[in-house]
This record gives C-alpha cells, sequence and structure tokens, in this order.
C-alpha cells in the first residue's frame, strides 16, 4: 500500500510535532536547536522559534542594540532552487518602503544556510487574534481595511523603490500582524511576491519597448499563495496582477468578520449578513463574486473610497452572545492542549469527482496536499472542511458527526473546550461549522475526531516482519469526571452504529473489537484511532469516563485493548468514536443567512443599550 493510500480515512490538518516518530521529532528539534545556536553565535538573545511552514522555519530575537527582529531559515533539505526564493524575498522585501511594512535588515548565508533578517512587527497575528475574540468589530474590520488598502495603493509603485508595481501575492490573516493597543497592523511575510507583470487594466508593466519585447508575455511570474485567500486568477495561473491582492485583501476581511479560516464561505454566510455597514458590505460581497468585472469594478472602488468609508462614525457595540447551535463545554482549568483533528474526508471528496491529485508526498508537503484536494470542490464545500480545520486551532478535544439527509442536516457532537476564555469565539466557530453544513445539499455521512496530540502513543520497529510492542508502563490515557453524569436511558449510544468505514483499511484485531464492544456498554465519551504506518503504529484517543464507580472495567478494557497490539498486522486507519449518549441537533437546509448591516446612527442604538458609555464616545 502506498503511503497517501493511508491517509484515506482520518487525515491529520496539520502535523504535530507529537504525532513524528522518534526519529522525525528528534531531527526537528535538532535542526530548531542548530538555527538557535547559529544566531546566538551572531549575537543575537532571547531567540525562540515563532513559526513554521512547508519551506522554513522563523525565529524571533534581539539585536545588541535592543531591536527585535525576525529570522526565517529555509529548509536545507530542499531542492536548491527553492531556497534561492529566500534570497529572491529579500531582495522584493528590500524594494518596499512602506510605514506599514517591517523593514528588511539584512540577507546573509552561514555555510549553506540562507537567513533573511528583518523588523518584527509589534503584536499577532491576525488569524491568532480572530482565535482569541472571533468575529471582529464592523468598526475594526473597517479599520483594517483602510490601512491595508493604503498598503495596496502603496505597491502600485508610490512604496516601491523602481516604481514597478509589486504583487504581494499571499495576502490572508496570518500574514498581517496587529498591535492590539493601537490597533496598527503590518503586512509580512513577502515570499509569494513578484514584480507585477499587468496593471489594474490588464496592460502589461513596463519600463520602455525593449523590456516589452523581450519579457515573457505568456507565462505567469506569479506563485501559488494560500488557496484559502487567493482570487481566482491567481488559482489558475493568470499573469501577476495588483488584481491579486485585492482578492487576498476581500477573503482576508470576508474572514475575520466572520470568524472563519478563509473566503470561501460568503455564498451561505454572504458579507451582507455580517452587520458591516452597508456601502462596504456590498463591495465586500462584489469582491467575492464569480463575475471578474464586477470583481476589478469593487476592487476599483475600494481603492477609490475606501479613505471616505474608514471616516464613517463607528463605535463598538455590544452584541448580545450567539446562541449554542450544538452543545460545548468549556472548562476553567488551563490544560497544555496540541489539537489535531483527523476527518473522514474521503467519501465527501468522491461526491466532488476530486481524486488524489499527488502520488508522492512527504510530510513537508502534508498541508498543501491537503489544500490541493479543496481545488474543484463547491466553494460551500471548501467553506465546510476549512471550518472543521478551524476548531482544531482550539484547544479542544471531543468529536463531530454531520449526517445530510433529503430533510436537513443531523448533526451529533461532543465538545470540551479546554480555556473558557475562548468559549466566544470558539461558538461562533461551531456555529459558522453548523450554518455552512445546512447550506451543502448532498447525502452522506463527515465525521473528525479531535484529540490531543500529546496524548498520542508511539511505538515502532525496525520492519513489518516484527510485531508492535508496547513499551513497559504505557498506558491509554482517560479522564474521570468527579461524579456520575446520569444518561437518560431512553436515549441510544452513539459509538458510530452506522458500520465499518468503507474507508477505514486497517483491520483490526477481533480482541481489540471486543474490549470496544465492552466499552461501549459503559457511560463514556470519547476516541480511539489506531494508524499503522511500516515502523511506526500510533494511537490517538481521547476518554472522559462518566460513570466513577466503572473505573475498574474501564481501565482493564483499555490495558486489554494495548496489550493486543501486537496483534496488529496490517497498514491504514481505523477509528472509533463515542458520544455520551444520542442527542442528535436537526436543522433545516438553508440557502444563506439573512442580511444584517451595521446601524446608520450606532450613537441611538449606544444610548439605549449603555446610556452612561455615549457620554464618554
Amino acid at each position: 500500500m502506498d503511503y497517501p493510500n493511508l491517509q484515506q480515512f482520518y487525515i491529520p490538518e496539520e502535523q504535530s510535532i507529537y504525532l513524528l516518530s522518534h526519529d522525525d521529532a528528534k531531527k526537528l528539534k535538532d535542526w530548531v536547536n542548530l538555527c538557535q545556536e547559529q544566531l546566538e553565535q551572531l549575537g543575537y538573545t532571547d531567540i525562540s522559534m515563532i513559526g513554521k511552514g512547508a519551506f522554513g522555519f522563523v525565529f524571533g530575537g534581539t539585536s545588541a542594540h535592543g531591536r527585535r527582529l525576525v529570522f526565517k531559515f529555509s529548509r536545507i533539505t530542499l531542492p536548491q532552487h527553492i531556497q534561492d526564493r529566500l534570497e529572491e524575498e529579500a531582495f522584493i522585501l528590500g524594494e518596499v518602503e512602506h510605514g506599514l511594512v517591517p523593514q528588511l535588515v539584512e540577507f546573509q548565508r552561514i555555510r549553506r544556510q540562507a537567513i533573511l533578517v528583518m523588523e518584527r512587527a509589534k503584536g499577532m497575528d491576525l488569524e491568532q487574534f480572530s482565535l482569541q475574540q472571533g468575529k471582529l468589530s464592523p468598526r475594526l474590520v473597517v479599520h483594517i481595511a483602510a490601512q491595508m488598502v493604503d498598503i495596496l495603493q502603496g505597491l502600485r509603485s508610490a512604496a516601491i523603490r523602481s516604481g514597478r508595481p509589486l504583487v504581494h501575492g499571499d495576502i490572508k490573516p496570518s500574514n498581517i500582524v496587529i498591535d492590539p493597543e493601537t490597533e496598527a497592523v503590518a503586512l509580512i511575510d513577502w515570499g509569494s511576491s513578484v514584480f507585477a507583470q499587468l496593471d489594474t487594466h490588464k496592460q502589461f508593466v513596463s519600463n520602455n519597448v525593449m523590456e516589452l519585447m523581450s519579457g515573457d508575455l505568456q507565462n505567469t511570474n506569479a506563485r501559488l499563495g494560500d488557496v484559502y485567500f487567493i482570487g481566482e486568477e491567481q488559482l489558475n495561473g493568470a499573469l501577476s496582477s495588483p488584481r491579486f491582492d485585492e482578492q487576498g485583501l476581500a477573503g482576508t476581511l470576508y474572514a475575520l468578520a466572520s470568524g472563519q479560516s478563509c473566503r470561501f464561505g460568503h455564498r451561505a454566510i454572504p458579507p451582507t449578513s455580517l452587520g458591516l455597514p452597508l456601502e462596504f458590505a456590498r463591495v465586500l460581497e462584489n469582491l467575492l463574486d464569480e463575475n471578474p468585472d464586477i470583481r476589478a469594478q469593487a476592487g476599483d472602488y475600494l481603492l477609490n473610497n475606501m479613505a471616505s468609508i474608514a471616516r464613517t462614525v463607528m463605535v463598538d457595540l455590544d452584541e448580545p452572545p450567539e446562541p449554542h447551535l450544538i452543545p460545548v463545554w468549556s472548562h476553567t482549568e488551563l490544560q497544555d492542549i496540541d489539537t489535531v483533528a483527523y476527518t473522514s474526508r474521503k467519501a465527501f471528496l468522491k461526491e466532488e469527482g476530486i481524486e488524489e491529485p499527488i502520488q508522492d508526498m512527504d510530510e513537508v508537503q502534508f498541508d498543501r496536499y491537503y489544500k490541493n484536494f479543496l481545488q474543484g470542490m463547491g466553494e460551500t464545500e471548501k467553506a465546510f472542511l476549512a471550518s472543521i480545520s478551524r476548531l482544531a486551532k482550539y484547544p479542544v478535544v471531543g468529536g463531530i458527526a454531520v449526517r445530510w439527509e433529503p430533510d436537513g442536516v443531523y448533526i451529533d457532537s461532543c465538545l470540551n473546550l479546554n480555556d473558557d476564555r475562548l468559549k466566544d469565539s470558539f461558538i461562533t466557530s461551531v456555529n459558522n461549522m453548523v450554518n455552512l453544513s445546512r447550506a451543502i445539499y448532498r447525502q452522506g455521512v463527515f465525521k473528525s475526531c479531535l484529540f490531543n496530540a500529546k496524548d498520542t502513543l508511539h511505538m515502532e520497529r525496525e520492519n513489518t516482519q516484527i510485531p508492535f510492542q508496547p513499551v513497559q508502563g504505557m498506558q491509554i490515557p482517560y479522564e474521570v469526571s468527579a461524579a456520575p453524569e446520569l444518561e437518560d436511558q431512553s436515549r441510544m449510544h452513539s459509538y458510530f452504529e452506522d458500520g465499518k468505514d468503507p474507508e477505514e483499511f486497517l483491520e483490526l484485531p477481533q480482541s481489540i473489537i471486543k474490549d470496544l464492544e465492552l466499552l461501549n456498554q459503559i457511560h463514556h465519551t470519547g476516541l480511539i484511532i489506531f494508524e499503522s504506518l511500516p515502523t511506526h503504529l500510533k494511537i490517538h484517543s481521547y476518554y472522559r469516563l462518566l460513570d466513577p464507580s466503572r473505573e475498574g472495567e474501564f481501565s482493564d478494557c483499555l490495558a486489554r485493548i494495548l496489550a493486543a497490539v501486537p496483534q496488529i498486522s496490517g497498514l491504514g486507519i481505523s477509528g472509533y468514536m463515542k458520544m455520551p449518549y444520542r442527542d442528535t441537533r436537526f436543522f433545516s437546509h438553508i440557502d444563506r443567512l439573512p442580511e444584517k448591516y451595521y446601524p446608520k446612527n450606532p450613537k441611538q442604538i449606544l444610548h439605549e443599550r449603555q446610556p452612561e458609555v455615549l457620554n464618554q464616545v
């Protein structure tokens, strides 16, 4: 069985270091330590890793003069032409002179290792800010839009040393840093930037006739960017244009205003339903339109009129808390959780006619492998999958089963959030997932398991002829409720009673199946996933016992399951999820949410709700 087929049932959203084999995790840690040591040798202090991606690692540090800096390393295991992109990024960043763009400090090489050094923007990226805050207020969305439009106007030549229009190519929330105190933003990560080939009127950009004649006018110089945010032209390989960044900005503003992590949900949850000012909402809706001419007109309107839109009097209005469309439990005791979501996407993708696009895949390519799966799917289906991905960015464990039927959508869930401070934001993300599922017309089941990767058990072997062996003292972890949580006996357990999933390829031994059936008789919630690779077995789990009086039986079952691991002989993935009781929520289908705009007289609304605050505005 080739490697991609092992991902058919449960596909992880992102490869956590806690899911890597011992050797791979050690290589990653050694590499990070080496980068930190190199920076310390150069005289920098307070070194810490602040990000990683398919192409490299990003560290933060402080210079000898107290200047806060960012260091970008390319992975030396990548082909040389990919590593050289870091030098290209440094050149382009050096071309940009704008107050909202952190400046290039230097580009240097230490032996084979390339390092890009730049200023560090103050604050946090807007993706993390959004996960903390949920939907950003209409006032803040408009304020961010005004600053970003100023950057886009500068990139059309005014802020570029050479005067040539520049395309950032990867505008998204995680590439925009906000200072929560001042609400000033900064645009970062110029790895997808190129000089524009076309201007906004689709005319070729050149300084002279000779450059036009010698240039490549047929092939795009554009880079892909994040497929969750880039527009159709960039995705389909059109010649690069400043229009690309209008599309990236539109997707970003929509995601921030709606509490999502992509641009795709705009048909089911339109910008006109998010409480934005009417003019701004309609411009945003037109920027996300299917018609390229409408998109271009909206882009022109936004850049020409954003300054006046931003002068609109806006205040933050206290909105009533969002309803819980499906149950969510949250806890005040904080736990160190590294959430990973495994989801059953294969049947979902098959219905869209999507086949596996990549046959050779390694872990560095994993995230992009999944994103490539999205191409060709319907917009709302993409948004639904992205909404599940967003849930895994919170410290949450549990599971979701969504079942589509002709009469509507049925959702079983068990979601436990381990940070009560994030509850409002998490509820918004959950409700988005529910509303997106309501706008999908299909039949089938989608399952998602969310677990703490730090609890994953790892076993390794030399080859497939040797059985996996649990090490001495290894245990499948579980929690116990302080008191019995009584169950309505009229409700049935929901241990995925829809039978064996056709996308599972790992045949578990009968002894393990028998103990899973015994577990099913004990009141609990949780999940267990066996992921068998040629030399590496992972057991992902989350269990919470809801009847403390049966803890002895429960722990014995888990011990026997672990003891039977040497009987596992196949490759693939098999998973089981248990809801505490059948509490299915039903939702009728919708096409899109109704319109909702920011009030024309916000001070009047504020006075009605908080008269004592109005005097301070």
